[in-house]
């Protein structure tokens, strides 16, 4: 029942990353937080864990503002967007730089670079962004290798464009693109493989990516340098059955992922739970769990 749940949960967030909609609050930052995000994170440490946000989509929907106050006092710093609940790129922005926060990153669905890439690429450097993240892609699964190498020649379009405006372009992955085409390599491989390395880097997924048998280290090891986002959240096992948790509380090794994070090409990485609203206490206490593990390991 959980997996199943899981796999739900995809097809719920794609559709509502496709859909555009979320903003931003008021909260309190500390100096040296705020000064560590506004840095980067070449590093990843301890000051610099993000959130994607869709981890509290259900208190957002309610109270956005006093749900971002909440995040910001647990200690996150930079902000993963998907969407911005109808707010303009200037108001979150203005918002962003009240609180002493950063968003490196944003989750833009497939459709809305097609309706107006340029649009979206104005929004993301007013907000302040260096990556436009796609979080999935509607490939044609029985189209064999030629599906995976069009979405690649798209994405090689997009990240010109990117590029071009001074920022990056990304594709986050789920366990589909990690199934063999054609008997050959995955889907993730083509992807990888077509894809200019000056044009498009990969946010993995690393509970995703666990949850389909795959090694993130064997994957860094492979494609060096191509991962410079990542999602950490982690993976438990309950009677054969695969289900999210909070880092830490599962089976992951995120310490010997960020032992490898050079190799990776690691500069942003943002806590997630896609479930988290069914996480004991909600999903504040969940981002909390995450947040004070990770630091924790980071430290």
């Amino acid at each position: 029942m959980a997996q199943r749940d899981e796999r739900k949960g995809v097809t719920r967030r794609t559709f509502l990353y496709e859909m555009a909609a979320i903003g931003v609050g008021t909260g309190v930052m500390s100096a040296c937080a705020s000064a560590m995000a506004r840095g980067g994170a070449a590093t990843p440490g301890a000051n610099n864990i993000g959130l994607q946000l869709y981890t509290v989509r259900d208190l957002l929907a309610k109270d956005f503002d006093g749900t971002l106050a909440k995040v910001a006092q647990i200690g996150y710093t930079n902000m993963e967007f998907a969407g911005y609940y109808e707010r303009t790129p200037e108001q979150v922005r203005a918002t962003l730089d009240r609180l002493g926060m950063v968003s490196r990153s944003s989750h833009i669905g497939a459709n809305l670079m097609r309706q107006d890439a340029a649009l979206q690429i104005r929004t993301a450097k007013i907000i302040g962004q260096e990556y436009i993240t796609l979080p999935s892609y509607p490939f044609a699964r029985d189209g064999g290798i030629d599906a995976w190498k069009k979405g690649a020649a798209e994405f090689n379009q997009w990240g010109a464009m990117c590029r071009d405006a001074g920022i990056r372009l990304a594709y986050h992955n789920h366990a589909p693109e990690f199934a063999k085409v054609e008997g050959g390599p995955t889907g993730y491989d083509v992807l990888v493989r077509e894809t200019d390395p000056a044009l498009v880097d990969f946010e993995m997924d690393l509970y995703w990516t666990a949850f389909a048998d795959q090694d993130p280290l064997a994957l860094f090891a492979k494609y060096p340098g191509r991962f410079a986002l990542w999602h950490v959240k982690d993976l438990q096992v309950t009677g054969g059955t695969k289900g999210m948790t909070p880092v830490g509380l599962g089976t992951l090794n995120f310490k010997s992922y960020f032992a490898h994070a050079k190799e990776a090409g690691l500069k942003h990485f943002f806590v997630e739970h896609d479930s988290a609203a069914n996480y004991a206490g909600g999903s504040l206490a969940s981002i909390q769990a995450s947040y004070t593990n990770l630091h924790t390991l980071l430290a």
